[in-house]
């Protein structure tokens, strides 16, 4: 019906509960609907960092996917796992340094986009760009996002989420196109159920590098701007800013108005209130120049170079010097 709103759950979780609220959520999201019996399901966590340190506060906690995973075995033939490279980590060393290799008992196929079978596809307003084979071949889509802030999108939710779909290692390259690719991967990609983790979120200078905010619940929907937009208003964060959530709705594929959607659950017992990302002068001077290919090549690329920049950066950070600090 036209007038229907989108729904989402929201639950608190604890160790001895995450495995029958996940469950619960993709009850919830009536998840045999989109999954047949015997086919083949693509499940996208964000496995953004293999730095050991950081991964817990920046990555899909594994015990949410391997909820997942479990649950659609039950059902579908075929599971498979998939990240992509970045630029300093392979999506190997992010399974590892994030459980995910357990997954492997269940019978799940860990995939790395970035080494998989990959064809050309239009992605306005980039061109033509590779994505995965995998990707585009009809399985059922389930993206598995981290609530967090974001320093160059605001947020980083189940839309953002499949900017790791695209495999080039170096997609940073594609930054200058962000928040409309996002938009236009969303509807290529088409995930049909979002589990959101906030179980250990992300505030301030996210997606890797802000502080650890720990809430201990999961969201869920079909419709995933409204995941995000309810994501973010639990976050006290302002939806209008998030860009590539505006340009997804205006393509009809979901909604971020509070007025469309209903929450199933205590919204008021979790709400928190965030620290956002800043987009300072030296990240807006880095995405800006990201555009380059030899920037991204000897600059960001190089270990020897980055670090020692990144350093310098941080020490004006905290005099003061960069705004935003």
């Amino acid at each position: 019906m036209a007038n229907e709103k989108s729904r989402v759950i929201l639950r608190g979780v604890n160790d001895e509960t995450l495995r029958e609220r996940v469950r619960e959520c993709m009850e919830f999201c009536d998840w045999r609907s989109p999954v047949a019996v015997g086919s083949s399901v693509v499940v996208k966590p964000n496995l953004c960092t293999a730095v050991p340190e950081k991964w817990e506060m920046s990555n899909t906690d594994p015990r949410i996917c391997h909820a997942v995973c479990e649950l659609l075995l039950e059902r579908a033939a075929k599971v498979y796992v998939v990240e992509s490279d970045g630029l300093r980590q392979t999506a190997w060393e992010a399974f590892e340094v994030s459980g995910y290799n357990k997954l492997k008992e269940l019978g799940v196929e860990l995939v790395n986009l970035t080494e998989a079978e990959q064809v050309e596809v239009d992605v306005p307003p980039a061109g033509k760009v590779r994505l995965p084979k995998l990707m585009l071949q009809g399985h059922t889509f389930i993206t598995l996002p981290v609530l967090k802030t974001h320093a160059l999108t605001y947020f980083t939710g189940s839309i953002k989420n499949q900017w790791g779909c695209v495999p080039q290692y170096d997609r940073i390259l594609l930054h200058q196109y962000l928040n409309p690719m996002l938009a236009e991967l969303h509807g290529i990609f088409n995930p049909q159920i979002s589990i959101m983790d906030g179980i250990i979120a992300m505030e301030g200078r996210g997606p890797a590098n802000g502080k650890p905010r720990r809430m201990d619940i999961i969201l869920a929907g079909r419709d995933n701007v409204a995941v995000d937009a309810t994501g973010m208003r639990l976050a006290s964060l302002e939806v209008e800013r998030c860009k590539h959530l505006l340009l997804t709705a205006e393509k009809g594929l979901g909604t971020w108005r509070d007025s469309e959607i209903t929450v199933d659950g205590d919204f008021a017992a979790h709400a928190a209130h965030f620290e956002p990302a800043i987009l300072d002068k030296a990240i807006a001077a880095m995405d800006y120049m990201s555009r380059y290919r030899w920037f991204v090549k000897y600059m960001l690329e190089k270990n020897f170079v980055f670090y020692p920049i990144r350093a310098a950066v941080q020490l004006l950070r905290r005099v003061g010097v960069v705004e935003g600090g």
